[in-house]
């Protein structure tokens, strides 16, 4: 293994000296704090006002603890520093780029990933990646400017991009890092009208006979308003646009269709995403999540999952981004899991490459079943990872995550199969009062590790979190928290998820107490606090 050189270094702490011995192939540190040392390869973390200034950032384990010098116990390799005095791996790398409402799910990519890559890069990330030790954080970089990320790549030697939520993606990031040969994951702007347009993923539909609810599309008001008139309610109201999850409105009476069409179309408030409104019949029956990984030509599927999208307990109030999830989602048995990929999944491949615009990705779609015929409609496409489902999916998955990300890139999926440990998986979201509407931030998070101790099994992955000067989790965003678990059932991973969420200290937030209530069909159990 190559061996650093000291001259690429700078100093790494601010007024504490670094140094190198036996020929730099480790890297010995004085520490006046040595509790932020951790045996494993090295991942230099920008400072954290908080923390004592910069300190280095590893996995597997403590070298132990108290001042003076210490050694990181495994080789330096493949390592440069910036001027900046950011440490990282470099070379056969992975920059997994989370931005927005998708970056709730990157810390699973960044530990799932990091077993067969030198280095993975965050950005922006959060206090928990952060905190992982699996990623760095790049807060700085932006990601709105591809040439910005386009240099990043280069000068770090990143082998591969999975982009994140929908913005980029629809943006053309991946346009433009593959035109400069970047290996990515992650749609064509063309390819992300599939979520970037309702319009356009209907048409598709109507086009390459995939099933899905009959609708009209509309910019003036008042023919919408007509067609509804003569549909009837209930009825589904829908921005065309990227609207963060918040576009969608199941009107159950005409009055609530005819003030969403105005919300959309008069007040403008969804701005661009608004300008033309889709009506679509209301279809009744139980929603469920599917979703399949894509090469351009050839699909694979991961395992079902069922979101939670209203924000109360039996499913009432206004739809948010999601509010948990659990998998596997029984309604999805595998024989229709086959229908699924038959009639939509692999329709859409083949459609929008016919269309020119193959779709390379994550096809994330939002299915209803049907109550009359017990059939598959496809409500809505996503094409990313979706937000909570990724985290109880991810926990499940045994495969080598980014060697199946880098096939989909390669255009190799064709005979690739993935391994799921057996059992269920659920994923309760937190978020901040007030959510989905207006929020406080700033609001202090306490007892994350206790809730982490509850099982081996359980994890805390972060959305909206950072660090306050005082060291302490503040919430930054509206869904802060997913605190997920995994048992040999459905029933023992909802116990494990929720005891760990009675050990979190949170008065501004919330969460939902009956999460997979679909599944277990029994009385939403009770818990004693409230965040």
């Amino acid at each position: 293994m190559a061996c650093i050189f000291s001259q690429s270094f700078v100093p790494v702490c601010n007024g504490v000296n670094t140094e190198f011995f036996h020929s730099h192939t480790h890297l010995f540190r004085k520490f006046s704090n040595f509790s932020c040392f951790r045996a494993g390869p090295i991942i230099w973390d920008a400072a954290h006002s908080g923390h004592g200034g910069s300190f280095a950032r590893v996995r597997r384990g403590w070298t132990g603890v108290g001042a003076g010098y210490r050694q990181s116990g495994l080789p330096v390799f493949h390592c440069l520093a910036s001027s900046n005095g950011a440490l990282c791996f470099c070379g056969k790398s992975v920059c997994v780029g989370y931005w927005g409402r998708g970056k709730g799910a990157c810390p699973l990519l960044c530990s799932e990933a990091i077993s067969s890559c030198d280095a993975v890069f965050c950005a922006p990330g959060n206090a928990g990646i952060s905190s992982s030790g699996d990623a760095t954080c790049i807060e700085d970089l932006d990601i709105s400017n591809s040439s910005s990320v386009i240099d990043f790549c280069r000068k770090w030697g990143i082998g591969m991009v999975v982009v994140g939520p929908e913005a980029p993606l629809v943006a053309g990031l991946s346009n433009d890092l593959v035109r400069a040969g970047i290996l990515t994951f992650g749609p064509s702007s063309e390819a992300a009208a599939l979520e970037g347009s309702k319009d356009f993923m209907k048409r598709l539909c109507y086009k390459y006979d995939i099933p899905t609810a009959k609708y009209q599309t509309f910019t003036d008001a008042l023919a919408a308003k007509a067609y509804i008139a003569e549909q009837g309610a209930p009825i589904v109201v829908k921005a065309d646009g990227l609207a963060a999850g918040k576009g969608v409105i199941v009107a159950m009476t005409l009055e609530e269709a005819y003030e969403a069409v105005d919300s959309m179309l008069v007040k403008n408030v969804f701005g661009s995403a608004g300008c033309r409104v889709i009506i679509e019949e209301y279809l009744e029956g139980e929603e469920a999540s599917f979703f399949a990984l894509v090469d351009g030509e050839n699909a694979i599927p991961l395992e079902s999952a069922q979101d939670h999208k209203r924000v109360g307990d039996g499913d009432t109030g206004p739809n948010t981004g999601g509010m948990g999830a659990y998998s596997p989602a029984p309604i999805l048995t595998k024989e229709l899991q086959s229908v699924v990929m038959n009639s939509i999944i692999l329709p859409t491949v083949k459609g929008m490459a016919a269309e020119g615009c193959k779709f390379v990705g994550v096809l994330y779609a939002g299915l209803m079943i049907e109550r009359k015929s017990g059939l598959p409609k496809l409500i809505e496409y996503n094409v990313r990872f979706g937000d909570p489902e990724c985290q109880v999916l991810m926990v499940r998955l045994e495969s080598d995550l980014a060697q199946v990300l880098l096939a989909a890139c390669k255009g190799e999926l064709s005979g690739v199969s993935l391994d799921w440990s057996p059992g269920s998986a659920m994923v309760v979201v937190m978020a901040s009062n007030g959510y989905p509407g207006s929020y406080k931030k700033g609001t202090v998070i306490q007892n994350l590790e206790e809730a982490e101790q509850v099982a081996p099994t359980v994890k805390v992955f972060h959305a909206g979190t950072a660090l306050d000067s005082d060291g302490n989790y503040i919430a930054t965003g509206g869904r802060v928290l997913g605190i997920t678990a995994t048992g040999v059932d459905l029933e023992e991973a909802r116990d494990r998820a929720y005891l760990a969420v009675e050990q979190i200290n949170w008065p501004g937030g919330f969460y939902r107490r009956d999460i997979g209530w679909r599944a277990l069909r029994s009385t939403p159990k009770q818990h004693a606090t409230e965040g």
